[in-house]
């Protein structure tokens, strides 16, 4: 992730947008775009892929974005709550089933 980081951050220096990226302002775009991907599923199953990776590749930018703005390594926080979570969602209580965690015992 490292190249893309550098290419994003480029690109934003290039036409002084750093300016527009507090964290605030990222966390919102990052909902926004997300809303924007939703909505390529909005009325049926069937979407167009390339308008999808699109919109998936808009909610990745702000997302590191985000990350290079708080100075936290991607591949990291994605690891380290992978690993929470798999103490949440042990295999031999959730494979199979979409419950959430607090319901696993049931």
């Amino acid at each position: 992730m490292k190249k893309a980081i550098e290419e994003i951050r480029k690109f934003n220096e290039e036409r002084d947008w750093d300016q527009f990226h507090s964290p605030e302002n990222l966390a919102k775009s990052i909902s926004i775009e997300a809303g924007e991907l939703l909505e390529c599923f909005q009325w049926s199953n069937e979407f167009d892929f390339d308008h999808v990776c699109e919109e998936l590749a808009d909610v990745m930018n702000y997302c590191l974005v985000l990350c290079d703005k708080l100075d936290v390594d991607p591949e990291t926080i994605v690891l380290d709550k992978l690993e929470k979570t798999k103490l949440k969602y042990p295999v031999e209580k959730c494979k199979g089933r979409s419950d959430k965690y607090d319901k696993l015992g049931e």
